[in-house]
């Protein structure tokens, strides 16, 4: 029987464990890969699908060759989905137990000693900043079977790097959405320190892009949710609803492209914008966030009070 296109198939290993195995390289000798009398080769379709989940809640079902390793992959869902600069990108296991899964944070939950007496001061500090320790990146050098992804786990899509976003434009909607919707909720969790100015302003902008021109008749106090504009530290200022709704006002007649590229060139400013942030541990016992950008390092003390 016909079964199609034979680059679509290989040579496969397989695992006791489901979700892993190993794809063969046709370029390589089976010497290489050490097999012993007994082992079991299946020869299968390696093109599957895979759900990714881009940054505004829409899932895309992407058709990848489940040998190549995570770089590929994200070439792949990139250029289908219309974006242009996949090295800046990376793909995300949501709502996983980092521990567990990866052993990716930079701070290990050990027994005894200095760490286990400090665990929860650590993991309310690291909850509190809004640091990469909680993100399970993948490793772009492996495939997704290296690293337990069942064929049914649905990934998320984010920017990792941010080196071309001063060439971002109205003329690519589909990144500047993406671009728009990471920086709101990073100026919104706190991730971003902004000053009680700052975050009015990029208030006002988020309210002409979702809601349109301002409206007496439906702008007033209470419409806003304060939880999805501002900063916790924020959200109780008195009469910041009104102060919103009065730069608001300024920005009559910008479109939802305009609002958009306007918020992201004013995150661009931001001195936390593009910076990764990790908790680090010293050893004269204190506890600090530090963080790298493409061009620098930061350094953020563990309790930041907002600027103001």
């Amino acid at each position: 029987a016909d079964q199609g296109d034979i680059t679509e198939f290989g040579l496969f290993k397989p695992d006791e464990d489901v979700k892993k195995g190993q794809w063969l390289d046709p370029r390589r000798a089976l010497e290489f890969y050490l097999l012993r009398a007994g082992d079991q080769l299946e020869y299968r379709k390696k093109i599957r699908p895979l759900r990714v989940k881009m940054l505004d809640e829409s899932i895309k079902t992407i058709l990848i060759d489940d040998s190549h390793n995570v770089k590929e992959i994200i070439r792949t869902t990139c250029e289908r989905i219309g974006i242009n600069n996949p090295d800046e990108f990376s793909l995300v296991v949501e709502n996983a137990d980092v521990d567990d899964m990866g052993k990716n944070a930079t701070l290990k939950k050990e027994k005894g000693g200095l760490q286990e007496r400090d665990r929860k001061k650590m993991e309310t500090l690291r909850r509190k900043l809004h640091t990469d320790d909680d993100i399970l990146w993948l490793n772009h050098d492996k495939s997704l079977r290296e690293q337990g992804i069942a064929e049914d786990k649905m990934l998320l899509l984010r920017k990792k790097l941010f080196f071309s976003d001063v060439n971002v434009d109205r003329n690519d909607p589909v990144q500047l959405n993406l671009m728009y919707i990471q920086d709101n909720t990073c100026v919104v969790n706190g991730t971003h320190k902004v000053s009680l100015e700052d975050a009015i302003e990029l208030a006002a902008i988020r309210v002409q892009i979702q809601f349109g021109n301002h409206d007496e008749s439906k702008h007033k106090k209470g419409f806003l949710d304060m939880k999805e504009m501002l900063p916790p530290e924020y959200r109780k200022v008195p009469g910041i609803e009104k102060k919103i709704y009065a730069e608001h006002r300024k920005l009559m007649g910008m479109t939802e492209l305009n609002g958009k590229l306007r918020y992201i060139k004013h995150c661009r400013e931001l001195k936390t914008y593009g910076v990764t942030f990790f908790l680090v541990k010293e050893r004269m016992d204190s506890s600090e966030c530090a963080g790298t950008r493409e061009t620098s390092e930061a350094w953020q003390p563990p309790h930041p009070s907002p600027s103001a």
